[in-house]
């Protein structure tokens, strides 16, 4: 049933939004949730070997690749070991919302160009605290996303024959 009352959104704004639902923070939340956040939402371009951020810097932002294609590693004395790259599509830096964290590792651009939306953690605050409903749904995505990484550290963990001891990263706190 059509309401003549119903929000309108612009073309951009859909796009953008269907652009935030493909990623799981965000595939939980109602258009009327997801235009929240598209003020608080940065463009800025990075270039090659442009570093986003460095390991143990504060978690000042959540970042959405619009474009390109960001590599993130961990330094391991003199030596980087690439974590993986992020691409197209996905976000990173997420540990933001959880109160105080630092980075947990470097995040460097690997294209010419590439296009990162930025959401401030301040804005997220203020959204959280103004909607618990989205803090909550937002929380919920999180933890579903950070079950896949302990999945993938324990495939990980499982194929190399248990080459580092595992009981380390649960016994400190």
């Amino acid at each position: 049933m059509w309401n003549p009352f119903a929000r309108k959104y612009s073309s951009q704004d859909k796009k953008l939004m269907a652009f935030l639902r493909k990623m799981l923070l965000f595939s939980c939340l109602t258009d009327e949730e997801l235009i929240i956040f598209l003020p608080n939402l940065y463009l800025r371009n990075y270039s090659k070997d442009e570093i986003v951020f460095f390991r143990n810097d504060p978690s000042q932002a959540l970042y959405i690749v619009k474009s390109g294609q960001i590599r993130l590693d961990l330094d391991i004395g003199e030596r980087f070991e690439e974590l993986g790259k992020v691409t197209t599509g996905a976000f990173f830096g997420e540990n933001c919302i959880v109160h105080g964290s630092n980075r947990l590792y470097n995040a460097i651009c690997c294209d010419a160009i590439t296009e990162l939306y930025i959401l401030p953690l301040a804005n997220i605050l203020e959204i959280f605290d103004e909607h618990p409903r989205i803090k909550s749904k937002m929380y919920e995505m999180m933890a579903q996303h950070q079950q896949g990484h302990i999945q993938n550290l324990f495939n990980a963990y499982r194929d190399s024959f248990g080459i580092f001891e595992l009981s380390h990263s649960y016994l400190k706190n």
